[in-house]
């Protein structure tokens, strides 16, 4: 078995990000991906809505700035958001080279169909049908696959950076299917790992969303910021059997109406925009409203609609609604509120560098400025792919200077034995994610985060123990990477004397004047 890989560049994560950095790279440089299951699992291939982009003549650079900087409740760095924007349509154009297939209008083939989603002023979702990232992951990963620089390595879970003299030379990586850890190292490692929302009960993200590259990078030394602003996404089908299904916000902007279970309307009662106001102001009614009235869920109608033009827009929700014996066009979906997106995320600059020389972060993974207090509908996947793009061009600039990487030691494992106590880590993990819903969920107290805090730091003593006596498995390393990352949630949370975007609490209601980034330092947090 091999226990050492060398390449120029080291990618963690197969999502948009990820391997949209490592196409635009690999006519320069040998570039390793590696991917924690299979390449289709990440966030990426289950995104529904789109792509936010400035395509139309009737849209503008400063309308689409303007409604993200509203949507994020003046904590955006306006600096990031129009370099973002102003970015979006020639990332949309490589896509179109790369050959990802958007919906395009049945009368009029040549032109793409623009959707609109909550708090957006124009139709600007770039879509394909309510797949696109199924449809932008698969593309990409059919490109990658076929260049003969990049190697794709799937079913390999990072464990940690390896830093040596003050710089990051690659990462030690478990081998799923062997059980053994490997050493990847190389010029530059790029982070692309996505989110933390397996942190919360109920998310409607898939099952590796564990917070990884944020966890590997502040072990590393690296700052962190603004992650008290977890997006609940406010329509998740809620079901027995329909595990992370989300409905996306463009059933809503296509005329989708929130009801309650006698069938009234109640938007209009906290926002004159209604199911189109931004998604912390409906997560928020909506779960003001279940808990009023003891309701499991609430219910989204979209019936009106022709079953025509559902099953053109909304194949995928169609066919998934109807397994569960849920038809659209005659009935409404029950849907409840799920983590959805991380917000904050690693300090980065406008090329995607860390604090640690040699280390990127792109993506969801990442703290760009971007999303502010709470993201724009559609941003993400823009963002993934025009900070790839970034990256891709400053390591592109500088990959003749690069320094080689200082050799690191192969993985020690022969001081540790394999575990007959992983119920343990089935516990824990189920014990996190009820304390994070209960008490670090869409509305907060100082007295629910102090728990949630208590909790998250015994269990880290727990899980070190285990970590430090038995062999790492996936299992483990998700647990211990989100538990990390859910104390930095919470302490991002207490640090936060106010209400604003998505982080609502009850002991301070009301906006401070000035609007500050959340930033945690790792030197501040020894041990």
């Amino acid at each position: 078995m091999q226990h050492y890989h060398l390449h120029d560049i080291l990618v963690i994560g197969s999502g948009a990000a990820g391997l949209s950095l490592a196409l635009r790279l690999a006519d320069k440089a040998k570039i390793a991906v590696i991917c924690k299951g299979e390449l289709t699992e990440g966030a990426t291939h289950w995104a529904q809505g789109g792509i936010a982009a400035v395509l139309h003549d009737r849209d503008s650079v400063d309308a689409h700035v303007a409604d993200t900087l509203d949507a994020g409740a003046g904590l955006c760095h306006e600096d990031a958001v129009r370099f973002t924007v102003e970015h979006s349509s020639e990332t949309v154009d490589w896509l179109l080279e790369q050959g990802v297939q958007f919906t395009r209008f049945q009368n009029d083939p040549g032109e793409l169909h623009l959707t609109r989603e909550g708090g957006h002023s124009h139709r600007r979702i770039i879509h394909a049908a309510d797949a696109t990232g199924r449809a932008v992951s698969n593309t990409l990963i059919q490109q990658a696959s076929k260049h003969p620089n990049i190697t794709l390595f799937n079913f390999h879970v990072a464990v940690d950076l390896v830093r040596r003299n003050r710089r990051c030379h690659g990462a030690y990586v478990l081998d799923r299917k062997s059980g053994h850890v490997v050493l990847f190292q190389a010029k530059a490692v790029v982070l692309a790992t996505g989110g933390a929302n397996k942190a919360y009960l109920y998310t409607s993200n898939p099952d590796g969303a564990s917070g990884d590259g944020i966890a590997m990078a502040w072990r590393a030394g690296c700052r962190v910021a603004n992650l008290e602003f977890n997006q609940f996404h406010p329509t998740c089908l809620y079901h027995p059997k329909a595990k992370s299904f989300l409905i996306t916000e463009a059933i809503r902007g296509e005329g989708g109406k929130l009801l309650l279970p006698n069938g009234q309307q109640f938007m209009h009662r906290y926002d004159e925009r209604g199911e189109l106001a931004p998604r912390d102001i409906v997560a928020r009614a909506i779960d003001h409203e279940m808990k009023r009235l003891g309701s499991d869920c609430v219910y989204l109608d979209i019936s009106h609609k022709s079953p025509e033009f559902l099953l053109e827009h909304f194949p995928t929700i169609r066919a998934r609604c109807l397994e569960l014996g849920i038809d659209i066009s005659r009935e409404p979906i029950p849907v409840v509120p799920a983590a959805h997106y991380t917000c904050g995320g690693i300090m980065v600059n406008e090329q995607g560098r860390t604090d640690l020389p040699g280390l990127y972060a792109i993506g969801e993974c990442s703290f760009t400025g971007l999303h502010g207090a709470n993201r724009l509908a559609s941003n993400s996947l823009l963002e993934c792919l025009v900070y790839g793009a970034a990256a891709a061009r400053d390591l592109s600039e500088q990959l003749a200077t690069l320094p080689d990487p200082e050799i690191a030691p192969i993985w020690d494992e022969s001081q540790v034995t394999d575990s007959d106590e992983d119920v343990v880590i089935s516990h824990n993990w189920d014990e996190l994610r009820r304390f994070m819903w209960d008490y670090v969920g869409i509305v907060r107290t100082n007295k629910r985060l102090q728990r949630a805090l208590n909790r998250a730091v015994l269990l880290q003593q727990e899980i070190a123990d285990y970590y430090s006596n038995y062999k790492v498995s996936n299992d483990l390393l998700e647990l211990r990477n989100l538990a990390m990352v859910s104390e930095l949630i919470i302490r991002s949370a207490l640090e936060r004397k106010e209400s604003r975007g998505l982080h609502y609490t009850l002991d301070y209601p009301d906006l401070l004047p000035s609007a500050d980034d959340t930033v945690l330092t790792p030197a501040n947090f020894p041990g």
